[in-house]
């Protein structure tokens, strides 16, 4: 679904599978298919009471039990004109909290400017933050990678290169060690609020492998629920890199400079690991895991080694300076 088409019949539909919202539309159906185009809510206090300077009115409306009480309270009082300005407003929808039911001629007008009216038994706060919730994700950046997602000791790693370098194999040995698969071969991306990077597998292939010799593999029924996931926070990024013995290339064997990859405006630590023979990519990816747990702890081990090394190195200097021999 493209984020510019998410229409208001949009918005019941997710609520109707995930209950988050506990709306229902109880006038203005005519306008289901109008489009929401901000994620962001609007509080329209000021708008019911004349003043229109700056009113989002391209927002989702949400009105509380104060509004509620005003539209009851001057239903027939010249104040109503500024509601009927209010609704002239082209506006996604207006949602009213705590369940609470705006009087007939409110709902009459919503009839004839075909804006829906949905009630929500959640209260204001609750609608507010679950609005924003289900919207941040509507409007989320996205994008889609070839790879493989998987959570290591509750890191959740993506495990990128070459097609045949060994991804789908090592993704395995990790699962029949315990850990879980989020999804392989093709991975979509989202952008959490500009704060983390979130993978999900497709619907269709979603706990499927793709194994060379072996074929499709359906991971949930070969070891159980509790070696899938169905989304995950991406923390590291691994790239795997076949290695050319004729053209060797320099791998980071230290760490202390922190690598890292933009994905979707996001900066997530990136690790290039090369394969050959004989190297045991599983345990180099668990390592990678755990190695990154305590970094996010606050504790890297290649800069502590340098820096005892350095403590080190600098007392030597200072026994070679007063303890020398003539």
């Amino acid at each position: 679904m493209e984020n510019t088409n998410f229409t208001v019949l949009d918005l019941l539909d997710i609520d109707s599978k995930t209950n988050k919202l506990d709306v229902k539309c109880i006038a203005g159906k005519d306008g289901l298919d109008r489009i929401i185009e901000a994620k962001d809510i609007n509080r329209p206090g000021l708008a019911l009471g004349g003043f229109f300077k700056f009113f989002a009115n391209n927002r989702i409306q949400v009105l509380g039990r104060g509004e509620a009480l005003f539209l009851k309270e001057f239903q027939d009082e010249e104040q109503f004109e500024n509601v009927k300005k209010f609704m002239n407003y082209d506006m996604p929808c207006c949602i009213f909290s705590y369940g609470e039911i705006p009087p007939k001629k409110f709902l009459d007008i919503a009839n004839k400017t075909n804006i829906p009216i949905l009630v929500s038994s959640l209260s204001s706060g609750d609608l507010v933050s679950c609005i924003s919730q289900v919207l941040s994700e509507v409007f989320a950046k996205k994008t889609t990678v070839h790879g493989v997602l998987v959570e290591v000791f509750g890191i959740g790693i993506l495990i990128k290169g070459k097609s045949g370098i060994g991804k789908s194999e090592t993704a395995l040995e990790l699962i029949e060690r315990g850990h879980r698969l989020v999804a392989d071969d093709t991975i979509d991306l989202r952008n959490i609020q500009d704060k983390f990077l979130e993978g999900k597998g497709t619907k269709i292939i979603s706990h499927h492998m793709e194994i060379r010799g072996l074929g499709i593999i359906n991971v949930k029924n070969l070891f159980g629920v509790g070696a899938i996931r169905d989304e995950k926070k991406i923390q590291l990024v691994i790239e795997l890199e076949e290695w050319d013995p004729q053209n060797p290339k320099e791998y980071d064997r230290i760490g202390i400079e922190e690598k890292y990859i933009d994905i979707l405006g996001i900066k997530i630590s990136y690790l290039l690991i090369p394969v050959m023979p004989g190297r045991n990519i599983p345990i180099l990816i668990e390592t990678a895991a755990m190695n990154q747990r305590l970094k996010f702890m606050g504790l890297n081990a290649a800069k502590e080694f340098n820096r005892e090394l350095t403590e080190y190195l600098e007392t030597e200097e200072i026994k070679n300076t007063f303890f020398t021999l003539d």
